[in-house]
């Protein structure tokens, strides 16, 4: 997949973030009953095994659907998606982190998360 300008990046996540929210709740209904078939695990009213294995599925599913539009998945617990674009001809990637308001944040590709920064102008592009 190319590049994202800041702009088309900023879209993209507009439309992930039902895909992304959903992901969270099936993330957390997946480790409830993952918990729940533990020996000694609590019971929970989500079901059982089959509810565990078709929430795994779903989740399968969503994270396919966030990769096919070219973001990158880097991270997930918490959600960590990224965005390859450039930015003053320097390889980066756009990020967001599961809880970030919006996309305002990227870091260059050879230094990763710990190499995070701002960008200059955080919100939709106008």
């Amino acid at each position: 997949m190319g590049l994202f300008t800041v702009a088309e990046a900023y879209d993209e996540l507009a439309r992930l973030r039902p895909v992304l929210d959903e992901l969270v709740r099936v993330r957390a209904d997946a480790a409830e009953l993952a918990a729940s078939l533990r020996p000694g695990g609590r019971a929970t009213v989500l079901g059982g095994l089959p509810e565990w294995k078709a929430a795994q599925a779903r989740l399968d599913d969503l994270m396919t659907t966030v990769q096919h539009t070219g973001a990158e998945l880097k991270g997930f617990a918490p959600l960590l998606v990224d965005f390859p674009a450039e930015l003053d001809g320097v390889d980066v990637l756009l990020c967001w982190l599961e809880g970030d308001p919006e996309l305002g944040w990227y870091h260059r590709t050879d230094l990763g998360f710990a190499g995070r920064r701002r960008l200059k102008t955080a919100g939709p592009p106008g």
